[in-house]
């Protein structure tokens, strides 16, 4: 069905040019609600810091350089500025052999741009994000498209999305940003029926269905949604993924953290790739975990993206760790 097909994936979403500062200082307090605490600088002070790098992200970006590594041939649909940061954007996407072809470069418009805080492994991000108009170019067939997130105009490009899916046949990976999942599950209900796969993580679940406290049934009632394949991700306590077939949970890689930006992207990228390839659910889950392992090892989003030898390589190291249906 797809022999002649152009790619392989496109990716679908914002881009960033994010500035990493690894801070030597700082304190935590919380903040009286559940899972959320501050970072706390001195004001008006000069907070000294460790270690500083800039790289291009954006979860779409991400999936992307992740998906061409993993030897998909890949496309990217995103809209930067004109400006040095739009270029550096374009510059190592193509550097990644990800084709730019439905690339937009908005013209008397800057790219969005984000400051990541990494402190004892986790991070802080300061956001900006730049109005833009979506409007979905022709796209060629692909098998994939991955859809992530985006800017608050992004209604129609979504229909566009859609229609797209159904009349290609392609299969859509939907990884919602904080604008489509502030919409609720009701708005989502087109794409949601339209996606072969859904990622989130439990908090993001969480807005789409309400709280649950067995992971399993959280997991199951998204299902209801449309989907056909439900991945939630629970940070230190691995993920969850059902199938018409059944569910597995997943743990996570012993491994020392030294930055978390885009470990749930690296995630959904190399589940992705494994059912591309043929697949299992359960063996997914195995892929997915062992790219954002590599992932959380490095700093930003894509130095830790792995190739398919480099999966192969740490699914051997962590042969032992396997999911286990539920």
């Amino acid at each position: 069905m797809f022999k002649n097909n152009e790619f392989d994936i496109i990716s679908i979403g914002d881009a960033t040019l994010d500035t990493f500062l690894k801070l030597e200082e700082a304190v935590i307090i919380p903040s009286g609600e559940e899972h959320n605490q501050m970072i706390c600088l001195a004001y008006a002070d000069k907070i000294p810091i460790e270690h500083f790098e800039q790289k291009i992200a954006g979860n779409a970006a991400n999936n992307a350089v992740g998906s061409a590594r993993l030897g998909m041939k890949a496309a990217f649909y995103s809209i930067v500025g004109d400006d040095e940061s739009g270029r550096k954007v374009i510059q190592e996407i193509k550097k990644e052999k990800v084709s730019t072809k439905y690339l937009e470069i908005e013209k008397k418009s800057i790219t969005n741009y984000t400051v990541v805080l990494n402190y004892n492994g986790e991070r802080t991000q300061l956001i900006y994000r730049v109005d833009r108009e979506y409007d979905l170019p022709k796209l060629d067939k692909a098998k994939w498209i991955y859809y992530t997130a985006v800017g608050k105009n992004h209604v129609h490009m979504e229909r566009d999305i859609v229609e797209y899916v159904k009349n290609s046949g392609a299969w859509l990976a939907f990884n919602p940003g904080a604008y489509q999942l502030r919409r609720g599950a009701k708005a989502l209900s087109a794409v949601l029926k339209v996606t072969k796969v859904l990622f989130v993580n439990k908090e993001e679940a969480y807005k789409l269905v309400g709280r649950f406290e067995n992971m399993k049934d959280l997991v199951k009632e998204l299902r209801t949604l449309g989907p056909q394949i439900v991945v939630v991700t629970d940070g230190s306590k691995g993920a969850c993924s059902c199938d018409e077939n059944g569910c597995y949970k997943m743990g996570v890689f012993p491994v020392k953290i030294t930055e978390m930006t885009g470990a749930g992207d690296a995630f959904a990228t190399g589940f992705v790739a494994a059912l591309h390839y043929g697949k299992g659910v359960d063996e997914a889950l195995r892929w997915g975990t062992t790219n954002s392992t590599s992932v959380i090892t490095s700093i930003g989003p894509q130095d830790g993206l792995l190739t398919r030898v480099g999966i192969e390589k740490l699914l051997k190291k962590y042969l032992k760790i396997k999911p286990r249906r539920i």
